[in-house]
């Protein structure tokens, strides 16, 4: 007996699928990183599992390969992990679930998670794309976490081409969004902010600013809201 997606179903598993194999290459050059900052490999596969914000970890360990201190590295990995702060917020109406499932679920709130979810506007689909991207993107970030900690400075990041994966997803989330009039909105919102802020605060918190963006691209369209009134 063959295993068949329905037909709305499998674009949503394609696309959560194609975005978590793009950040599972970003994961190979985070481990690299890590055991070339000084972790070991069981350090480097632990930051993945509990952490699971790649942008967090990168920092983190880019401040400790320099030369940072440990309250630097995590003073800028806070400000960028904050955003999914923001999201947690804004996904929290979809989630009516127990709390303990509810927690479960925070865990994989992140920039992907969160823009295939409201990339969707069935309920059910929503919930097939948040599931689907946070179990195979956590899979594979930790396996290519493992990966490149085992591999360690035999891979260079920047000669394969493996620092571009993280930009590549970025343009894979935001891709979706811009088919609507919100989509583009909060796409121009976050850009602006970020771009505003960026040569007057610290580090991080341009990107932090820039999440506030997502609650315009939550709007209710007006096409939408005249639909439901007609």
């Amino acid at each position: 007996m063959k295993f068949r997606l329905e037909p709305e179903v499998r674009p949503v598993v394609a696309s959560a699928l194609a975005l978590s194999g793009a950040v599972g290459v970003f994961a190979l050059a985070f481990g690299v990183l890590a055991v070339g900052a000084g972790a070991n490999v069981w350090q480097a596969c632990a930051l993945s599992f509990f952490t699971f914000t790649g942008a967090s970890q990168m920092s983190a360990m880019t401040v400790i390969g320099t030369g940072g201190s440990v309250g630097g590295a995590l003073g800028g990995a806070l400000l960028l992990a904050g955003r999914n702060g923001v999201y947690g917020l804004a996904l929290s109406p979809y989630f009516n679930e127990s709390l303990g499932k509810r927690l479960i679920a925070a865990h994989f709130v992140i920039d992907e998670t969160t823009a295939m979810m409201t990339a969707q506007t069935n309920p059910r689909l929503q919930k097939i794309a948040f599931w689907t991207t946070a179990i195979a993107l956590f899979s594979l970030w930790n396996l290519g976490t493992l990966l490149g900690a085992v591999l360690g400075s035999a891979i260079d990041p920047h000669t394969f081409g493996l620092d571009v994966g993280f930009t590549a997803a970025y343009v894979a989330m935001l891709f979706p969004h811009l088919k609507t009039v919100n989509g583009r909105f909060a796409a121009a919102g976050g850009a602006l902010i970020s771009v505003v802020f960026a040569p007057f605060v610290p580090i991080g918190l341009p990107i932090l600013a820039a999440g506030l963006a997502i609650f315009v691209g939550l709007r209710p369209a007006a096409s939408s809201t005249n639909e439901a009134v007609q």
